[in-house]
């Protein structure tokens, strides 16, 4: 049997979390979330959350979803009365 491989592509969404980590997660893989102490681990965790996934659907004969989302950064101006800033 010859495997044939197919490069995937989807948005990793990686964001600080409460407890000084880093929470990792794929909107496209509903309920692929992992962390990380850092952000490269966070990655690499994500990474083979993944993988484990993707081949768990392969293996249960599912389809792989594709992502079809996509992100979008979008800046504003506005002057409040006072304004906290959480850093």
């Amino acid at each position: 049997m010859i495997r044939v491989m197919k490069n995937l592509t989807y948005r990793v969404i990686i964001e600080p979390d409460e407890k000084g980590t880093y929470h990792a997660y794929v909107p496209a893989l509903k309920g692929c979330h992992t962390w990380g102490e850092s952000v490269e681990e966070a990655r690499e965790n994500v990474r083979d959350a993944m993988d484990v996934y993707l081949r768990s659907l392969v293996a249960d004969g599912e389809k792989v979803p594709q992502d079809l989302g996509f992100e979008s950064f979008e800046t504003f101006s506005f002057s409040p009365k006072s304004v906290k800033v959480f850093a």
